[in-house]
């Protein structure tokens, strides 16, 4: 009964903290849909039944996609309770050979959380279109691409999303300031949406917990507002509840109806950041809140703005802010401000979640992904995308300087998404749930017809404003797919070049070179083999480290991946080499560790611990082995055969944690450089100091102990990060469109954004870059 009880209120908690985060855009709606649905020829049809059909039209259009698709049915289609359309896409290459993912390994597919529950049985025959599209490379790059796009559709909705939203905030002063001029209006707009973009760099910490009470006000707000229109202009407005208007809206208005869907659809704007916003909340706390809230706020709000329209259709153009009882209107105008402003920053969140997800499965250009531990969990911070935003969102508030030109563009992106959604909805329900593929077509066609209506209805307002975002998607979708491409073919020319394991056995256990104190890693995309990067460079420069681990940092398609699971050990050629392969593997939502020192430390330990399980014989023991590879943070015995002291300034403890050691060196002209890099760089100081001893441990092989020490006198002597430094260019005999992708396309980008050390956080004093050329 006691578990019970606080089951209940932990979904109850986590139901009232959702509205500040997933249901602050679909709630801004009712500022702006009647307005741009009555902004064409509609508004020649002045009479009630025309209103009350647009009012049916919005009731359930909200009830059959917000309630019924995405609430009712969509959250159950998560990614180990992860939403939005990257969580489809990994569930799908999950269940399905679709993934375009480098480096996939039967080793990922042991990880706790690969197969989730429910989901699907590895037994279950596949349906014959799941075996067409896994038989055919093009129908798989053309997943991507759809997904892709969708990606693109949900930046571009960032855009407009801010604009549209607070622009139809402040447009309510006009009711009461008759001679405020549009300009004036948009320049009210334009420093709020300026205030929003600079507030990123600094964290919403610190005020996101007004989130929520703003949304929750605003909701009770425009349903007081919407039931005092109902008994005060027309109580009979919930007649319309009932389809049979739509009928007669139709029939009245023909084409113009049509056409006026395009301003129908605003009132579901909001519902993909609803799905994607699910991985912070519960399915059943998002359904709690949306049921019981939400849905009969909003209901209550489009009645009651159609009670008022009915009688007084001259006030369209400013119907939400005109329906407002006088001695409520300053309250509800600066409530509307602030739930715009949380809305918008609700979607700019969001969209730094997709980017980042997009660069974690290598379709993105390398990016600065900020996330501090004092900020709310998994909120993360990128700076590119937060500027860019910002420069477009103005760009588009100034060019259209109106909601409904803004809406009429919104619209067709926010329509856009919710059909890419349907699509790969479908292939969950045939390829993951293992559904007959006749579910799978009745549930595309019953959304998907009704979307393609309204897309259609969209498609007209294209000439007034709405290529906008069909551009900009079709941009940010190419630019996706671009790098994609490039890398995809990089990574192939590494696997193909990568360097034999018969070269690496003809050398005697000092590879040939001179070896020296200290532990190298080198960075490569390649999960198994040599890359042809580490004999160019002991090729041209005959010395290395004397303990060499290659490090392989990949996205495996699950959300997250747990500490335990995360590092995947192995060790190529024979042991007196020291050489070791280090596999990290993220999932795509994970934070990557933002301290190098704290990464350094878990490498040596896994590798340590590695050496110890292989001697014990104990590698086999977890079932997580693939090959010559071993999850070793499993065993029990992890960190426990090491003694760490820790030293922070004058102060030494002891603790059982993975910080990391500062690199040292010991050349006198290094050492110089060293301190004099820390006088430039106080932070260098400050970081914590770690030294690992090993303990008196008996080993039946003495050359175990030896192999340790080794290890522990590597770590100490400090550690090199070893990168690739490469140029790419098409072969010579390429097409003339693999040249244009390759030579200009995917160079511009890898020129002009972050590099590989950036995104890795590999301190600059510890960095080696080795040249390659790339051929394509």
């Amino acid at each position: 009964m006691a578990e019970c009880k606080n089951r209940r209120k932990h979904v109850l908690l986590l139901a009232y903290q959702s509205f500040g985060v997933v249901f602050s855009d679909l709630s801004t709606s009712p500022l702006y849909v009647y307005k741009c649905t009555f902004s064409g020829r509609l508004r020649h049809y002045q009479n009630e039944d025309t209103v009350f059909g647009a009012f049916s039209l919005v009731f359930w259009t909200l009830t059959l996609f917000s309630l019924f698709k995405y609430v009712g049915f969509m959250l159950c289609a998560n990614d180990n309770g992860e939403g939005g359309i990257f969580a489809l896409y990994s569930v799908i290459c999950r269940h399905a050979k679709f993934c375009l993912l480098p480096n996939q390994q039967a080793a990922d597919e042991e990880i706790s959380t690969y197969h989730s529950a429910g989901y699907s049985n590895r037994n279950v025959v596949s349906s014959r279109f799941k075996k067409f599209v896994e038989g055919h490379k093009k129908m798989k790059t053309a997943l991507l691409v759809l997904v892709l796009f969708g990606a693109a559709v949900f930046i571009t909705i960032a855009i407009f999303t801010p604009a549209i939203s607070i622009l139809s905030s402040v447009e309510g002063l006009q009711v009461r300031a008759k001679n405020l001029h549009r300009g004036m209006l948009v320049i009210i707009a334009l420093f709020l949406l300026i205030g929003l973009f600079v507030l990123q760099h600094y964290g919403m910490h610190r005020v996101a917990f007004m989130f929520a009470p703003i949304v929750i006000l605003w909701l009770l707000s425009v349903a007081f507002v919407g039931i005092y229109n109902i008994i005060n202009w027309n109580p009979r407005v919930y007649q319309a509840l009932s389809p049979y208007y739509i009928y007669k809206f139709f029939e009245e208005t023909g084409k113009d109806g049509w056409i006026s869907l395009g301003g129908i659809l605003l009132c579901i704007t909001g519902t993909e950041v609803v799905f994607a916003g699910l991985g912070h909340f519960t399915a059943s706390s998002i359904r709690v809140a949306f049921s019981f809230v939400v849905y009969p706020c909003l209901v209550l709000q489009y009645m009651g703005q159609a009670a008022f329209l009915s009688q007084n259709l001259s006030a369209v153009s400013t119907s939400f802010h005109s329906s407002i009882p006088d001695w409520l209107f300053w309250p509800v105008t600066v409530m509307a401000t602030l739930a715009a402003i949380v809305a918008s920053q609700a979607v700019v969140s969001a969209t730094f979640s997709i980017a980042k997800q997009c660069h974690a499965l290598g379709c993105f250009p390398r990016i600065k992904i900020v996330h501090k531990s004092k900020w709310l969990h998994r909120q993360t911070y990128i700076p590119e995308i937060n500027w860019a935003l910002m420069i477009l969102c103005l760009a588009v508030t100034i060019g259209y300087q109106d909601t409904i030109h803004l809406g009429n563009a919104y619209g067709i992106a926010c329509i856009t998404g919710i059909f890419v959604t349907t699509c790969l909805t479908s292939m969950v329900i045939d390829f993951v749930w293992h559904k007959s593929l006749f579910g799978a077509l009745l549930y595309f066609s019953f959304f998907g017809i009704i979307e393609i209506i309204f897309i259609s209805s969209s498609c007209m307002r294209i000439p007034k404003g709405g290529w906008i975002p069909l551009v900009l998607s079709a941009i940010f979708m190419f630019v996706m797919y671009v790098w994609h491409y490039g890398s995809r073919k990089k990574y192939l020319y590494d696997l193909h070049n990568k360097v034999s394991m018969k070269w690496i056995l003809t050398l005697d256990s000092d590879l040939g070179i001179v070896r020296i104190p200290g532990i190298g890693l080198v960075y490569t995309e390649l999960s198994s083999g040599v890359p042809a990067m580490f004999s160019h460079f002991i090729t041209d420069l005959p010395t290395f480290y004397q303990v060499v681990v290659f490090i392989c940092i990949k996205t495996v398609p699950i959300p997250y991946v747990s500490q335990k699971e995360r590092y995947l050990i192995g060790r190529i050629g024979p042991k007196p080499y020291r050489l070791y392969r280090c596999i990290v593997r993220y999932g795509y939502k994970d934070v990557h560790e933002n301290d190098d020192y704290d990464f350094e430390n878990a490498i040596v330990m896994s590798v340590a611990e590695f050496i110890q399980l292989e001697a014990e014989g104990g590698g086999t023991l977890d079932g997580s082995v693939d090959g010559r590879l071993a999850v070793v943070r499993s065993s029990e015995n992890f960190g426990k055969r090491f003694t760490m002291s820790e030293s922070d300034g004058n102060k030494e403890s002891s603790r059982w944690s993975y910080p990391a050691s500062g690199s040292s060196s010991r050349s006198a002209a290094l050492q110089k450089l060293k301190s004099m890099y820390e006088q430039e760089s106080p932070e260098f100081c400050k970081r914590r100091r770690i030294q690992l001893k090993l303990l008196d441990t008996t080993y039946k092989d003495s050359r175990v102990k030896e192999e340790l020490l080794d290890l522990m006198e590597a770590k100490d002597a400090g550690v090199a990060y070893v990168i690739g430094h490469s140029h790419v260019k098409a072969k010579w005999n390429a097409t003339f469109w693999k040249r244009l992708l390759i030579n200009v396309l995917y160079s511009f980008l890898r020129k002009n954004c972050r590099s590989p050390s950036v995104g890795l956080n590999i301190p600059q004093t510890s960095l080696i870059e080795v040249g390659m050329n790339y051929h394509l």
